[in-house]
């Protein structure tokens, strides 16, 4: 069983190619006045100075220990489900939740490892491409004549709710034979199905169109476990070594079941 203080230890904040240092600054304080203390930067913008550390107003600690990485994906690595939260309808996008919703949810897969609550840059927010790299869209119910809200205090909005959802959450045990896969596994796969849907031809890479963000949609929305990724790569493995020429049909020995 994992206790609380493990599962906010699990939740994490990604602010993506932000650009001014107060933000920074605030969002640490956002989080510590939640009791969180886990913020990552990607890609960032600005240099996190003392216009920051002025600003994170005695959460020095949680801005001294953020993380830095050179892209989302990186930030992500090893999260289990990651939630990106933007206020823009998406032509394809993950499920979409309202921060509430959205916290629950995180709440429950932490129980199974880290995850992440993902912020675009202040002007234009995520992009397509990262928001595809999450498995749900979260937004904030606002004023819809003015819905403009300062990026530290979407963090705030987020840490609130999920504080609110670990407060609330059971418990659960995490065993190995249904761990969610992470995001890095899930990229693995897509990889992998890249490679043998092009050597089957079902798949032309120079003319995709959607079907790799309709993948990583469909991957988003299954919330996949660890086990069912290692059984879809032994399928697409099996099927690229059947594909060979001279391979003879029925050759490829079938996957262990359970």
């Amino acid at each position: 069983m994992n206790l609380p203080s493990d599962l906010f230890a699990r939740v994490r904040f990604v602010l993506v190619g932000t650009s001014h240092p107060g933000n920074v600054g605030s969002a640490a304080r956002a989080i510590k006045t939640m009791g969180f203390t886990r913020l990552a930067l990607a890609a960032r913008r600005c240099e996190p100075g003392e216009v920051a550390r002025s600003l994170a107003s005695g959460a020095d600690d949680v801005l001294a220990a953020r993380a830095e990485h050179a892209s989302l994906a990186e930030a992500l690595t090893d999260c289990v489900f990651c939630v990106a939260a933007t206020a823009r309808p998406r032509e394809i996008s993950a499920p979409v939740h309202d921060a509430r919703s959205a916290a629950l949810a995180l709440a429950a897969a932490a129980a199974h490892g880290p995850v992440a609550l993902v912020f675009g840059n202040e002007t234009s927010g995520l992009a397509n491409e990262e928001v595809r790299l999450c498995n749900a869209v979260a937004h904030i119910p606002a004023n819809p004549a003015y819905s403009s809200l300062n990026l530290a205090a979407a963090v705030q909005v987020f840490a609130y709710e999920m504080r609110m959802a670990l407060d609330c959450a059971i418990p659960q045990p995490a065993g190995d034979h249904d761990a969610p896969a992470t995001r890095a596994e899930v990229e693995g796969l897509i990889s992998q199905a890249e490679r043998v849907l092009a050597a089957i031809g079902f798949f032309d890479p120079a003319n995709p169109k959607r079907l790799l963000p309709r993948l990583r949609r469909l991957a988003a929305r299954s919330r996949l476990e660890r086990e069912e990724i290692n059984i879809l790569r032994g399928m697409l493995a099996h099927a690229a070594k059947a594909a060979q020429p001279g391979a003879e049909a029925g050759a490829a020995k079938p996957a262990p079941q359970d």
